[in-house]
C-alpha cells in the first residue's frame, strides 16, 4: 500500500489550471491485499449525503482541469460548488465551495483509502478535523466530498515554491500547531481510538483563518483493544515522520502519531523538511537536528530566519524542549498528546 497524499500537496494554483507538486517526502510502500467490501458494509452515518456521481460530475463542471486541485497514488481532488442547504450542485462562485476527491477505481489502494476514510471520519466531528460531507459509490466510481481549505496546507506554507507568498508568522505558526494538537487529542481521546498512521504538515489543512484542520484518514487505524497495547500492521506512511519502532516491530498506537507530530513542530520552528532529498544523503531533519534542542544557544543555529525576532527565546526552547520529548525513540516515554496541547497553550499564553 503506498502512504496517502493530502487533499492539497505542493504548489498547485486552484484558481488556474496547473497543478504543481513539491512533495519531496519520500513514500513508504507495502504489499496490501484487497479488502472485502460490499455496498451494506457502509454505515449510514445521517451526517453524510450519499451523493450520485452525476451530482459531482455537474458540481465539478464535468470535472474540469482548471478545477484539479491535487493529484496523488489515490487519483484527483477537483473543486466544486454544491447549495449550502441541500448539497445539490450550485453554479461556480454560489453555494459552498467543496473538495471532490476522485479515488483511481483501478488501484486497490485507493479503495481501501477511500473505505477508511468514511469509516472513520463519517462519525467524528471536531474544529480541528477535515469535514467530510458526503461519498458517491456509483459502480465503478468511488468519491468523498470535503469542506474546502482555501489556504490549502500547512507543507504548501512552509515549503512552497511561491515566492511572494508571505512567510509563515511564529504566531501563526502556534496557532496551527496547537490546532493540530487539539484534533490529534481529539482523535486519540478513548471513546475516538483513531490511530492517524500518517500525520505529516501536508495533511494539515488550513481555512481562510488560518485554523487547522486535520486531513487524509485513508491509513487510519482503531487503536488497540482494551488490554493491548498496541496495534499489528503492515508499513505505511511517511519516511521521514514515521516513528522508529514501527520499522522495527510493525506494531502502532497513539504514541506513533504523537512522533510525527514532534516532526511536524520541527519543521515549524525550523523551515526544514522532514526529509530533503535535495540535500545528499537525505538529510533526516530528526537526527540532524536532535542534539540542538535542549540548547538555547544551538536552537538559534535552526531556527527558522523567517521568524527572527518575532518570538523569545524562552518560547522558542520550550517548544524544541517539547519536540524533543515526542521524538523519544521508546514510545513509552512519549507524552500523551494532551500532555502536549498543554504544553503548547503554555506557550502561547506566557511567549
Amino acid at each position: 500500500m503506498m502512504g496517502s497524499v493530502p487533499l492539497f500537496s505542493g504548489s498547485s494554483d486552484i484558481h488556474g489550471s496547473s497543478v504543481e507538486f513539491s512533495e519531496t517526502t519520500a513514500t513508504i510502500y507495502s504489499d496490501c491485499s484487497p479488502i472485502p467490501f460490499t455496498h451494506g458494509q457502509i454505515p449510514k452515518w445521517p451526517e453524510l449525503k450519499v451523493f450520485s456521481f452525476e451530482e459531482l460530475k455537474s458540481a465539478t463542471g464535468n470535472f474540469k482541469s482548471n478545477r484539479l486541485v491535487g493529484e496523488g497514488g489515490f487519483g484527483r481532488v477537483y473543486k466544486g460548488w454544491l447549495d449550502e442547504n441541500t448539497l445539490t450542485p450550485a453554479k461556480p462562485g454560489s453555494g459552498v465551495e467543496v473538495a471532490i476527491k476522485m479515488f483511481n477505481p483501478e488501484s486497490l489502494q485507493g479503495f481501501a483509502q477511500w473505505q477508511s476514510e468514511v469509516n472513520v471520519l463519517g462519525k467524528l466531528s471536531h474544529p480541528n478535523v477535515i469535514r467530510l460531507l458526503g461519498y458517491c459509490w456509483d459502480e465503478d466510481q468511488f468519491l468523498l466530498v470535503y469542506e474546502f481549505m482555501p489556504n490549502r496546507s500547512l507543507h504548501y506554507h512552509l515549503f512552497g515554491t511561491n515566492h511572494s507568498m508571505e512567510p509563515l508568522s511564529w504566531n501563526t505558526r502556534l496557532k496551527i500547531i496547537i490546532g493540530a494538537a487539539r484534533g490529534l487529542a481529539f482523535l486519540h481521546a478513548n471513546e475516538n481510538n483513531v490511530i492517524l498512521r500518517d500525520f505529516k504538515s501536508s495533511n494539515i489543512l488550513l481555512d481562510g483563518n488560518y485554523n487547522a484542520k486535520i486531513s487524509d484518514f485513508g491509513l487510519a487505524k482503531l487503536g488497540p483493544s482494551e488490554g493491548q497495547s498496541h496495534v499489528s500492521t503492515e508499513i505505511v506512511g511517511t519516511y521521514g515522520y514515521a516513528a522508529p519502532e514501527y520499522f522495527l516491530t510493525r506494531q502502532v498506537n497513539v504514541k506513533s502519531d504523537v512522533y510525527g507530530f514532534g516532526v511536524v513542530l520541527l519543521e515549524i520552528l525550523t523551515g526544514m523538511r522532514a526529509l530533503d532529498k535535495r540535500i545528499p544523503g537525505q538529510r533526516n531533519l530528526v537526527g540532524w537536528t536532535k542534539d540542538c534542542l535542549s540548547s538555547e544557544k544551538m536552537l538559534k543555529a535552526i531556527m527558522d530566519g523567517k521568524i527572527e525576532g518575532q518570538y523569545s527565546p524562552k518560547a522558542s526552547l520550550l517548544a524544541a524542549q517539547l519536540a524533543l520529548k515526542c521524538l523519544e525513540d521508546d514510545p513509552t516515554q512519549r507524552p500523551s498528546m494532551e500532555e502536549v496541547l498543554g504544553g503548547l497553550e503554555a506557550i502561547e499564553d506566557n511567549h
